[in-house]
This record gives C-alpha cells, structure tokens and sequence, in this order.
C-alpha cells in the first residue's frame, strides 16, 4: 500500500476512534471495547476499498455493508459521518431519543445503513441473502460483513456459511473480528469457536488470516478477495479489543461500558496525542 494512502486511512481510523468515545460518553451507555477493535477495517472498507456514494446512500450499484456485530454501531456510525453521510455532530446524539443513531443499525433511520441488525448470527444470513440477490440479478457490486468472534458461536452462522458456499458467492466476504473476547470472558473459555480458519475452510470458504491493525494486511486481504473466484472469503482479523485506548485495550469490561468524564478525558487525550503524531 502506498505510504501516503495508509497515513491517512490512519488518520481517520483514528478520528473513528475519537468518534466511538464520544458517541458512548455522550449516551453514557454503548459498546467502545468492539468498536474500537473492529475501526481500522472499517475506515479501510468505506474510504478505500467499497463502492458507496454518500449524497445517494440507495444507489442500486454500490457495494453493501451489513454489520453483523451490530452492538458496535458506534464505529459503524463515526465512519459514515466522517466519510460523509451524515454530520459528525450527530456522533453526540448516540442512543438518545429521536436521534439517527440508535444502539443498534437502523437502515430506516440512518443513511448508509444497509441493513438494521443486533441480534448475533442473523447479519450474515442477510449478507449472504444480498450476494445471491447480486448473482442473480447479474450485478456486479460486492457486499461485506463483520461479525465477531462471540457471535460466531451461534449456529444460524453456520448455516449462512454452508449455504454461501454452496451457492459459490464469489462476491461475498465475512469478516471475522478476533479479539478473542466477550461479554463474559475470552471466547476460548466461554464457548471456543477455535480453531476459527480451519472451520470456515471446512465449510467450503476461502480463508485469509491478517493482523487487524495493519492496513498493508488488510489492504492485500481485500484485494485477494475480490480476485479469488468460486468461493466467498472469510477474512479471520486478528485484533485487539479497545484497541487504541490504554485502559480498554483487552480488558472484557469494556465490551458494554461507557466511560465516566475521568476516563473520556484520558481516552481522548491518548487519541488526540496519537492523531497529532500522525499528522506532524
């Protein structure tokens, strides 16, 4: 990846961050551990790999996002406010009455939702509903999904990834977001989905393991992909939850917590001293 190009998807994963804790402080509630984790993919996906146009957020052509992990809207959100869809401001606005942007994805209250999720395992079935329309509508855009490694613990995930191969959806790919935790502990002890390449690979996916937090990884992941024919690809992102923020990095109880303003002040700090650097 080119040096330029990878500063400044840096640059705005962390602007992404900045917007996850700003969004969870201000509703005072929310999901920071696995927004933070999954950001760098995001930020990659919407500003430098899919097709999406924001002033025409149903253009009938543009790749499709559906966030499977829906509980990490707030990084979902601080993407498409930053790449356009909506203004920044509304990040504040998180979970509070009336707002665009509720606890979960709406595709009905927000531009640049393509699909309302929240409960785990369904948002791949949707994903993959979405790349057989594409098939046989003959169309060439491509859909994407993130889910993450406590969801897959849940079998509708495994019936959506046997259909996908069965069907050869060859525009399809699931991103897997491995920081190894949940709400109640590592995904190891409470119910381990390991080992996590070898099962998608057994049931009929392309698989492609990456560090999570490296664009040059994430950035060959995605092409590989989009040239790989035959098989949806399953993109196994290793990653590290509150990834960015000292105090939340792999520490489960960030999973579901809102900072208090102590701890808003120190994240934003970090984040902002880590923004500076890059933009020196």
């Amino acid at each position: 990846m080119d040096a330029s190009v990878k500063k400044q998807l840096q640059i705005k994963a962390c602007k992404v961050r900045m917007g996850v804790i700003e969004g969870v402080f201000n509703a005072k509630s929310g999901h920071p551990g696995g927004s933070l984790s999954i950001a760098d993919i995001l930020t990659y996906l919407y500003f430098n790999h899919m097709n999406v146009d924001p002033k025409n957020p149903k253009w009938e052509d543009r790749d499709r996002f559906v966030l499977s992990k829906g509980h990490t809207a707030p990084a979902l959100y601080a993407v498409l406010a930053h790449k356009g869809f909506f203004s920044v401001d509304e990040i504040k606005t998180l979970r509070k009455p009336g707002s665009m942007l509720q606890g979960h994805p709406s595709m009905k209250l927000t531009p640049g939702v393509d699909m309302s999720t929240g409960s785990l395992g369904q948002g791949i079935s949707t994903a993959v509903g979405m790349a057989l329309g594409a098939k046989l509508a003959g169309k060439s855009y491509r859909v994407f999904t993130a889910l993450g490694d406590g969801e897959i613990q849940e079998g509708q995930v495994w019936e959506a990834a046997m259909f996908a191969a069965a069907k050869g959806l060859d525009n399809l790919v699931a991103v897997i977001d491995n920081n190894n935790l949940q709400i109640d502990g590592s995904v190891a002890e409470v119910n381990s989905p390991y080992p996590i390449a070898e099962k998608f690979s057994a049931f009929g996916w392309n698989v492609i393991e990456i560090c999570a937090h490296s664009f040059d990884e994430i950035d060959a992941a995605f092409n590989a992909a989009a040239e790989f024919k035959g098989k949806p690809t399953a993109i196994i992102a290793k990653s590290v939850k509150g990834k960015g923020v000292s105090f939340m990095e792999n520490q489960c109880s960030w999973h579901g917590t809102a900072p208090n303003e102590e701890q808003y002040n120190q994240a934003m700090a970090e984040l902002q001293a880590a923004l500076a650097e890059l933009e020196a």
